[in-house]
């Protein structure tokens, strides 16, 4: 009897596990933002005190306006000096963000990721935003994953 067969594959629990749904069900759906008008020092704070890589920027009708990630910091304090912190958060971040959906799998969101060479992406469902996922989030999940199906493989084996 194969794994398979067993049901050790399924596709409804495997599925599951493999989409961006699952990390945010894991992980929440709490956004950190800030205004695109707050400064590039208030932005760094924030991103400090929550020990994260990247901030949301919403604009006007709470629509994603950008993102601001440790990158962005680095090459405005690479251009303009100090006196960057003093620049406007909507000067600084990337304003063509690429978005996921609850639905994608993994492993097509971890191939955006690493080709765009991007490491946060938020999550977009009907118009509104309702998480960022993170490539520690994706790898956390997808090495849970292989962990899964390593055990199944085992209690397989051991029955066989």
């Amino acid at each position: 009897m194969s794994p398979e067969s067993r049901g050790l594959f399924a596709a409804g629990p495997r599925e599951a596990a493999m989409n961006v749904k699952a990390i945010l069900a894991a992980k929440g759906g709490d956004v950190v933002c800030i205004e695109p008008t707050a400064d590039l020092a208030a932005a760094v704070k924030l991103l400090s005190a929550h020990r994260i890589g990247a901030v949301v920027i919403r604009g006007a009708g709470e629509r994603l306006a950008g993102i601001l990630s440790e990158r962005d910091i680095m090459r405005a304090l690479s251009e303009h000096g100090a006196d960057a912190l003093a620049l406007p958060v909507g000067q600084v971040m990337t304003r063509n963000v690429a978005t996921c959906g609850e639905d994608e799998s993994i492993a097509g969101i971890m191939e955006r990721m690493t080709a765009g060479k991007f490491r946060h992406l938020p999550v977009v469902a009907m118009g509104t935003l309702v998480g960022l996922v993170s490539i520690g989030d994706v790898v956390k999940q997808r090495v849970e994953e292989i962990e899964r199906e390593s055990e199944a493989l085992r209690d397989y084996i051991r029955t066989a």
